[in-house]
């Protein structure tokens, strides 16, 4: 046999440091140390390869024929395997490139929301205890059991009919809905821990807490499930949603150990309770309205695309969803706007044929439209198959109109001159002129919604679906330069 040249190593199997591969349970010992790297001796590597945006090994020839692979330096492979470890157990595979940008820091403050929760959870359910008269000799088993049973049932209630009214909204105002859920969890573990000092009241208060509760169940779980669809990128929403629940564990197994100690603590002190309760219901507060403007949704809603509009309008250029999502209200507006009903029946839009026949006059698209200035209202119906572009265009042209009733027009807007004299004609003009003005409307958005559209796509905003809430009203009508025999 030849001799192997001066230096090099005596032939080995194929080797591969623990952090560059998850040990495998078929394997009863770990695999040997890798080898020194030898391209510093001339030798080619074969191959490289690399775990997701983990560290990358190459592959090089032995003496022998046989494959050797090289890693990192073996101080840093204990290292390495323990944070791979954690982020295999915590983190969906694939991380970061299987997830949205905003994963991370959305997932900090939710963390932080939850382990504050856990601990006013724990003095709520203290105080509950307490109410129906755990350590006190008087209590009887059957009214604790009564009680709880009122609690649970009235909650049931409050679940089904929540979700009947607003089941179909919570998926449009996702981020609001979510810091709804949680500030109505604050308030019901509130009324938990004032319930034992008005014993009169107790079943009444708990009941309340209770449906309360319920509510926030419904709104948190159906708002989870929509941030985990808009998290997940490689169609891994299992794996996103069930990581999530792994975290959560582990927050609320922390909550519990820190709730060990300080139960002791406050048991018979109100006031310590009480501001407990305050402190961490603010920094429950504050991680939620922290983590829900983490979120950086590129799905159009109403908000949102009211806001690319009026920049819209007003710059010229569509702002990208990592410019918009920021100023996307979280609380209730103060600003006046039209209650705009997308996918309405057609009895909201007209009452008569000539009005039918003025809503169709010109209108060539796939939407109707009409306006009630005295109501405040504005109502789109929307034909059998509009796609996702119609959508958003039918629901671009309300706002196009809420913006010319309801908001000044800055200096330097897009077609000045047109919006001006429009906003003049719909707030001024009289009521049978109102359809000469929204067919106007029309000419002006068939003018400027191929650009707003365009500038959506560049933007990185999503088109072929929305969250624009549209009911399922959908209309056939034939239009006027159609004759029918």
């Amino acid at each position: 046999m030849p001799r192997a040249g001066v230096g090099a190593r005596q032939p080995h199997r194929l080797e591969c440091p623990a952090r560059c591969w998850p040990r495998s349970p078929l394997l009863p010992h770990p695999l040997p140390d890798p080898a020194p790297a030898m391209p510093s001796l001339g030798v080619q590597p074969l191959c490289t390869e690399q775990y997701g945006s983990r560290g990358a090994r190459c592959y090089l020839p032995s003496p022998d024929g046989r494959l050797s692979c090289v890693g990192d330096e073996p101080g840093r492979v204990g290292w390495r395997s323990l944070k791979e470890i954690f982020m295999s157990v915590f983190l969906p595979q694939g991380y970061p490139e299987s997830v949205s940008q905003d994963y991370l820091p959305y997932q900090i403050w939710d963390t932080v929301q939850a382990f504050a929760s856990s601990i006013t959870g724990a003095l709520a359910t203290q105080a509950v205890l307490k109410g129906v008269g755990v350590g006190d000799q008087t209590s009887t088993v059957a009214a604790a059991t009564v009680t709880w049973i009122l609690k649970d049932g009235t909650g049931m209630l409050g679940r089904i009919l929540f979700a009947w009214m607003k089941g179909s909204k919570l998926d449009c105002d996702a981020k609001q809905w979510r810091l709804f859920a949680d500030a109505l969890n604050d308030l019901a573990i509130f009324m938990e821990i004032l319930a034992p000092a008005f014993p009169a009241c107790f079943t009444l208060i708990i009941c309340t807490s209770g449906f309360f509760k319920c509510i926030v169940g419904v709104a948190g779980g159906a708002t989870r499930a929509a941030l985990t669809m808009h998290q997940a990128r490689r169609d891994n929403m299992a794996d996103v949603s069930a990581k999530d629940g792994s975290q959560e564990t582990l927050v609320n197994l922390a909550g519990l150990l820190v709730s060990l100690l300080l139960i002791p603590l406050v048991t018979d002190r109100l006031q310590l309770t009480y501001i407990l309760y305050g402190l961490f219901t603010a920094l429950h507060l504050y991680a939620n309205y922290r983590a829900v403007r983490a979120v950086c949704m590129e799905t159009l809603n109403r908000a949102r695309l009211r806001l690319a509009l009026r920049h819209f309008l007003c710059q010229g250029w569509v702002p990208t969803p990592a410019h918009a999502n920021p100023q996307e209200p979280l609380l209730p507006e103060f600003q006046r706007h039209l209650r705009l009903t997308l996918g309405a029946p057609l009895h909201l839009l007209v009452s008569s044929v000539a009005e039918f026949q003025q809503a169709c006059e010109g209108n060539s698209r796939n939407y109707l439209i009409a306006l009630n200035r005295k109501a405040g209202t504005v109502a789109v119906a929307l034909r059998h198959g509009a796609s996702g572009v119609d959508t958003i265009q039918a629901c671009s042209h309300a706002l196009l109109l809420e913006t010319l009733l309801c908001q000044a027009l800055p200096p330097g807007a897009v077609e000045e001159e047109t919006l001006q004299k429009l906003q003049w004609q719909l707030c001024g003009a009289p009521d049978g002129e109102v359809w000469a003005a929204l067919m106007e409307t029309h000419q002006l958005l068939d003018r400027l919604f191929p650009q707003f559209l365009a500038g959506l796509v560049s933007a990185g905003w999503v088109t072929d679906r929305n969250l624009l809430g549209a009911e399922e009203w959908r209309l056939d009508w034939t239009p006027k330069d159609k004759k029918t025999l």
